[in-house]
Protein backbone atom coordinates (compact mmCIF):
# COMPACT_ATOMS: atom_id res chain seq x y z
CA UNK A 1 0.00 0.00 0.00
CA UNK A 2 1.51 3.65 -1.11
CA UNK A 3 1.30 6.34 0.93
CA UNK A 4 -1.23 7.85 -0.61
CA UNK A 5 -3.42 4.83 -0.07
CA UNK A 6 -2.93 4.73 3.30
CA UNK A 7 -4.05 8.12 3.51
CA UNK A 8 -6.80 7.50 1.84
CA UNK A 9 -8.00 4.45 4.13
CA UNK A 10 -7.73 7.38 6.92
CA UNK A 11 -9.73 9.56 5.41
CA UNK A 12 -12.24 6.40 4.99
CA UNK A 13 -12.78 6.35 8.95
CA UNK A 14 -14.25 9.72 8.98
CA UNK A 15 -17.95 9.54 8.41
CA UNK A 16 -20.38 13.12 7.41
CA UNK A 17 -22.70 13.02 10.85
CA UNK A 18 -25.84 13.43 8.74
CA UNK A 19 -25.26 10.42 6.30
CA UNK A 20 -24.11 6.90 7.43
CA UNK A 21 -21.23 6.97 4.61
CA UNK A 22 -17.40 7.70 4.91
CA UNK A 23 -16.45 11.01 3.27
CA UNK A 24 -14.40 10.16 0.47
CA UNK A 25 -16.75 7.50 -0.70
CA UNK A 26 -19.42 10.74 -0.30
CA UNK A 27 -16.96 12.38 -2.74
CA UNK A 28 -15.63 15.37 -0.58
CA UNK A 29 -12.10 14.32 -0.83
CA UNK A 30 -11.44 15.88 -4.52
CA UNK A 31 -7.45 15.24 -4.60
CA UNK A 32 -4.66 13.66 -2.49
CA UNK A 33 -0.81 14.16 -3.60
CA UNK A 34 1.85 13.05 -1.49
CA UNK A 35 5.38 14.92 -2.33
CA UNK A 36 8.06 13.80 -0.01
CA UNK A 37 6.72 14.02 3.70
CA UNK A 38 3.90 16.20 2.75
CA UNK A 39 0.17 15.46 1.70
CA UNK A 40 -1.84 18.25 -0.18
CA UNK A 41 -5.65 17.45 0.13
CA UNK A 42 -8.19 18.73 -1.91
CA UNK A 43 -11.51 18.42 0.11
CA UNK A 44 -14.93 20.42 -0.03
CA UNK A 45 -18.30 20.18 2.09
CA UNK A 46 -22.03 19.28 1.13
CA UNK A 47 -22.41 22.71 1.20
CA UNK A 48 -21.23 25.97 2.74
CA UNK A 49 -23.29 26.21 5.67
CA UNK A 50 -22.65 22.08 7.11
CA UNK A 51 -22.60 21.76 10.66
CA UNK A 52 -19.14 20.22 10.56
CA UNK A 53 -17.57 22.88 8.42
CA UNK A 54 -15.37 23.68 11.25
CA UNK A 55 -14.32 20.03 12.52
CA UNK A 56 -14.42 18.16 9.12
CA UNK A 57 -10.91 19.59 7.62
CA UNK A 58 -9.51 19.26 10.77
CA UNK A 59 -10.24 15.42 11.27
CA UNK A 60 -8.95 14.81 7.88
CA UNK A 61 -5.97 16.36 8.45
CA UNK A 62 -5.34 15.11 12.30
CA UNK A 63 -6.34 12.06 10.46
CA UNK A 64 -3.88 12.08 7.12
CA UNK A 65 -1.25 12.98 9.96
CA UNK A 66 -1.33 9.58 11.75
CA UNK A 67 0.32 8.00 8.65
CA UNK A 68 3.85 7.66 9.80
CA UNK A 69 5.18 8.26 6.51
CA UNK A 70 3.78 12.14 6.43
CA UNK A 71 5.27 14.88 8.31
CA UNK A 72 3.27 18.31 7.49
CA UNK A 73 -0.83 17.81 5.27
CA UNK A 74 -1.70 20.93 3.31
CA UNK A 75 -5.92 20.77 3.20
CA UNK A 76 -7.46 23.43 1.15
CA UNK A 77 -11.30 23.51 1.63
CA UNK A 78 -12.59 24.40 -2.17
CA UNK A 79 -15.91 24.98 -3.21
CA UNK A 80 -15.47 24.36 -7.20
CA UNK A 81 -16.68 22.48 -8.73
CA UNK A 82 -19.52 22.34 -6.14
CA UNK A 83 -20.45 19.13 -4.24
CA UNK A 84 -23.34 17.07 -5.64
CA UNK A 85 -24.80 13.47 -5.36
CA UNK A 86 -22.96 12.39 -8.41
CA UNK A 87 -19.56 12.61 -6.82
CA UNK A 88 -20.72 10.02 -4.50
CA UNK A 89 -18.74 6.04 -5.03
CA UNK A 90 -21.65 3.28 -6.20
CA UNK A 91 -20.89 2.27 -2.91
CA UNK A 92 -22.05 5.42 -1.06
CA UNK A 93 -24.67 5.23 -3.27
CA UNK A 94 -26.35 2.02 -2.67
CA UNK A 95 -25.61 2.57 0.73
CA UNK A 96 -27.92 5.94 0.10
CA UNK A 97 -30.46 3.77 -1.81
CA UNK A 98 -30.05 5.67 -4.42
Amino acid sequence: MDIKEKIIAEIKTIYDPEIPVNIYDLGLIYDVQVDNKKAKIKMTLTSPNCPVAESLPRDVKNVAMQVKEIEDVDLELVWQPPWNKDMMSEAAKLELNL
